[in-house]
């Protein structure tokens, strides 16, 4: 479905270039944290975006936060601001039990917004598994690598695995509460 949209937003970043199955042109950019693939129509004043937005992409942005119980909270702070540091990730935002009411939390994230967080306290069981979807393999093998450095256990290094489909190249390692984190791309390997 292609519709014509006003732009308010400002575009965030140029994610990919391209043709559709069309053969009409198109760039995909990040605007108000969703991914849009978008055709430029004319100029100046008179520029039109449309819009293709895709329904996997819809979905993938629909999950705004998520999060996981750790029971040493300053280790697995540490753990987790050099782990994901390796995919874009910061520590972004952290809050006292008494700011919060309840317990001391941390969010990471691609600034500005954080999208994952821990809390101090009793860990997930069953301990959880957790994706992070990268752009490209090399990410991936970068993160297994910091995430090994900052004191998780291995879990799967970094590798295809055409079981879950083509394309799919991912790393785990256990955190110190033995959630599974994982980096994942989905992309063709680069020639």
């Amino acid at each position: 479905m292609t519709q014509k949209v006003t732009p308010t937003a400002t575009i965030e970043r140029t994610v990919a270039c391209g043709a559709d199955d069309a053969g009409t042109a198109f760039q995909s950019i990040r605007a108000n944290g969703l991914d849009f693939n978008v055709a430029v129509q004319g100029s100046g004043d008179r520029l039109a975006l449309c819009c293709r937005i895709d329904r996997c992409r819809i979905l993938a942005d629909m999950i705004d936060h998520t999060g996981v119980g750790v029971s040493d909270f300053d280790r697995s702070k540490e753990f987790y601001r050099k782990a994901l540091a390796a995919i874009g990730y910061e520590l972004i935002a952290e809050f006292s039990a008494e700011v919060t009411g309840s317990t001391a939390v941390a969010g990471f994230g691609e600034p500005p917004k954080p999208d994952f967080w821990i809390n101090a306290g009793v860990p997930n069981k069953p301990a959880v598994h957790v994706a992070f979807r990268v752009p490209t393999r090399r990410l991936v093998d970068q993160f297994y690598s910091a995430a090994i450095a900052a004191g998780g256990m291995d879990n799967g290094g970094p590798g295809p695995r055409p079981h879950y489909h083509a394309n799919y190249y991912g790393a785990f390692v256990l955190d110190p509460d033995g959630h599974n984190v994982e980096a994942v791309c989905h992309e063709h390997e680069a020639a």
